[in-house]
C-alpha cells in the first residue's frame, strides 16, 4: 500500500476523520496547487483508486483545431498521439504530475491541506459535543491564565472562567475537575467548551446521579438557587404520597447529600419540600430556621413577613443576610423577616382582616356567615402550635375560647403563654367580631332594656387595657389585682 493510503488510514482511524472529508480536503489542496501553476482550476479532474492507493490530477483539455488557450484546449494532432480515436469538439483528460507543479503553488496546497483538516476536525468536535451542553464532564487542571482555569478534556480544551469558580475550592497541576458544560465555541485550535462548578444545574446533576428516585422522575427537583461556595437550598417535591422526597435526597443516614457535599468541597445544603401553598414553602425556604407563623402581605407583589423567636432570627437571616436572600430567590417572595416583639409592633389588623375575607371566596366581611369558621386552628395567621395547644385543652371552639379568655380561664394555661393567649384574642376580635354581631340581631331582635343596659356597662383594665368583668380579681392579660368598691352617693 502506498504512502498516501498510510497517511489516509492514519488520519480516518486514529484521527477520526471520515472517509469523506478526507478525499475533500486532499482534492481541495490538488486542485489549489493546480489553480496557483496553470491560472484556473476549473479543468482540473482528481481521481481516487478504489483502494485508495493512489490519486491523479489530469487536465481536461477540449479538441480544437487552432489552440487559443493551451491551458483547456489542444491540437487535433497532437490529441490523435494520445487517443487514435478522438475527434474535433471531444474532451480528452491529460495527467499532469503533482511534482511538476511551481513551489509556491505546492506552499498553496499544504495551507489548503491544512485549513481543509483543520476546519473538519472541528466541525467534527463540534458535532459531537454539541449535545453535551448541560452535561458533566471530567478533566485535569492544566495551567491557569489570569484567574481563568484550563481543563484538559482529551480531544478537546475546557476553560473554567474566574466567574463560573466557586470561590472555596484551589486546584493544583494535574487535579481531577468535575464541571458543568455551559458553551462551547470555536477557537484556532480546534474547539473549547466553557465550564462552570458555580451553576445550579450542576449541583442538580450531581444529585441526579446520586439520587435513583430523581432518575425514575418519582423525585422531582423544583427549584436550586445557590451562593456558590456557601449555601444551595434544593426545593424538591414527589409523585408518590408514600415518598419522602427530602429523605430520598438525604440517604441514609445522610450518604447521598454527603457525596453532594464532598463534590462542592463543604458547601452547606439545606433540601426541603416544595409546596404550591405559599405560607408553607416560604416556611420551609427558610430553613435550618424554625418559623412561628409567615402572614402574606401582598399576594400580587408577592411580599410576605416571617415571624420567628428571637433566637431563631440571625439564623433565619444568615450570615449577611444569605439564608433570607437565597430564600427569596426560591419562593420568588420578597420576604421580610421579623421576631414576635418587632412583630407585635406592627399594625398587622388590616392584613389579617383582608386574608380571612379571602380565605372566605373573596367575601365582603359583613356577609360570611359565621359556621364558615368556627374552631381557632381556621384562623387566618394563628400559630398552629398555639392552638394545638388549646385544642388539648378543650378551648378549640372560638366562641368558647372567647367566653373563657374574658372570663381569665385561660390563666396560667400550660405550655401557653399570656402573650400567645392575647395575640389569639386579638386574631379572634379582628376577624369574627362582625360575626358576633350578626348573631346577636338575628337572635335577639327586639333586646330587652336590662341587656341593653347591661352591654353599656363594660370595664377594662387599667393596666393593659383589656376587657373584665365585676367578678374578676386579676387582670387575665396582664395579671394585676384590683378590686371593685361601689360609688357612696
Amino acid at each position: 500500500m502506498s504512502e498516501m493510503a498510510d497517511a489516509i488510514r492514519e488520519l480516518t482511524q486514529e484521527k477520526g476523520f471520515s472517509l469523506d472529508s478526507v478525499k475533500q480536503t486532499i482534492e481541495n489542496t490538488l486542485r489549489a496547487a493546480y489553480k496557483r501553476t496553470f491560472g484556473t482550476a476549473d479543468n482540473c479532474i482528481v481521481t481516487f483508486a478504489d483502494d485508495m492507493s493512489d490519486v491523479t490530477v489530469a487536465s481536461r483539455k477540449t479538441i480544437v483545431d487552432g489552440v487559443y488557450d493551451p491551458v483547456t484546449e489542444i491540437e487535433l494532432e497532437d490529441a490523435l498521439k494520445l487517443s487514435p480515436e478522438c475527434e474535433l469538439g471531444d474532451e480528452i483528460d491529460i495527467v499532469v504530475d503533482p511534482k511538476t507543479f511551481d513551489r509556491s503553488a505546492v506552499s498553496v496546497g499544504k495551507q489548503e491541506t491544512h485549513k481543509g483538516l483543520n476546519e473538519s476536525f472541528k466541525d467534527k468536535l463540534y458535532n459531537e459535543y454539541k449535545d453535551k451542553v448541560g452535561e458533566i464532564i471530567i478533566g485535569y487542571f492544566q495551567r491557569e491564565y489570569n484567574g481563568n482555569i484550563y481543563v484538559d478534556l482529551g480531544k478537546v480544551e475546557g476553560v473554567l472562567p474566574k466567574k463560573y469558580q466557586s470561590p472555596r475550592e484551589v486546584y493544583n497541576k494535574n487535579d481531577r475537575i468535575k464541571a458543568f458544560i455551559v458553551d462551547l465555541k470555536r477557537i484556532s485550535s480546534g474547539l473549547q467548551l466553557v465550564l462552570s462548578r458555580s451553576d445550579p444545574k450542576f449541583v442538580q446533576s450531581i444529585l441526579e446521579l446520586e439520587v435513583p428516585e430523581i432518575q425514575d422522575k418519582t423525585v422531582e427537583i423544583k427549584k436550586i438557587v445557590r451562593d456558590a461556595g456557601y449555601r444551595t437550598k434544593i426545593a424538591v417535591s414527589t409523585t408518590k404520597e408514600d415518598v419522602d422526597p427530602v429523605g430520598s435526597c438525604v440517604g441514609p443516614k445522610g450518604m447521598r447529600i454527603q457525596n453532594v457535599i464532598r463534590e462542592l468541597e463543604g458547601e452547606k445544603i439545606d433540601v426541603l419540600r416544595y409546596s404550591d401553598d405559599p405560607v408553607v414553602f416560604i416556611k420551609n425556604a427558610l430553613s435550618p430556621a424554625e418559623v412561628n407563623r409567615v402572614v402574606i402581605l401582598d399576594d400580587e407583589k408577592k411580599t410576605a413577613l416571617a415571624i420567628v423567636n428571637d433566637e431563631q432570627f440571625s439564623v433565619a437571616i444568615g450570615k449577611n443576610g444569605q439564608n433570607v436572600r437565597l430564600a427569596n430567590r426560591l419562593c420568588d417572595w420578597s420576604i421580610d423577616v421579623k421576631t414576635e416583639e418587632q412583630a407585635a409592633e406592627m399594625d398587622l389588623t388590616e392584613i389579617t382582616t383582608r386574608r380571612a375575607q379571602e380565605l372566605f371566596n373573596n367575601a365582603p366581611a359583613a356577609q360570611v356567615e359565621p359556621e364558615e369558621i368556627s374552631v381557632i386552628a381556621d384562623l387566618p395567621g394563628v400559630n398552629q402550635e398555639v392552638a394545638a395547644k388549646l385544642k388539648d385543652a378543650g378551648y378549640e371552639d372560638i366562641e368558647k375560647f372567647a367566653v373563657a379568655y374574658e372570663n381569665g380561664e385561660l390563666t396560667g394555661l400550660e405550655g401557653v403563654s399570656a402573650e400567645e393567649l392575647e395575640e389569639v384574642s386579638k386574631i379572634v376580635h379582628n376577624t369574627v367580631e362582625f360575626v358576633e354581631e350578626e348573631e346577636e340581631e338575628n337572635s335577639e331582635a327586639a333586646p330587652s332594656e336590662e341587656n341593653t343596659a347591661e352591654e353599656e356597662e363594660e370595664y377594662f383594665c387599667p393596666e393593659c387595657g383589656a376587657k373584665i368583668t365585676l367578678d374578676m380579681t386579676r387582670c387575665p392579660s396582664c395579671g394585676v389585682e384590683f378590686e371593685f368598691e361601689e360609688d357612696e352617693e
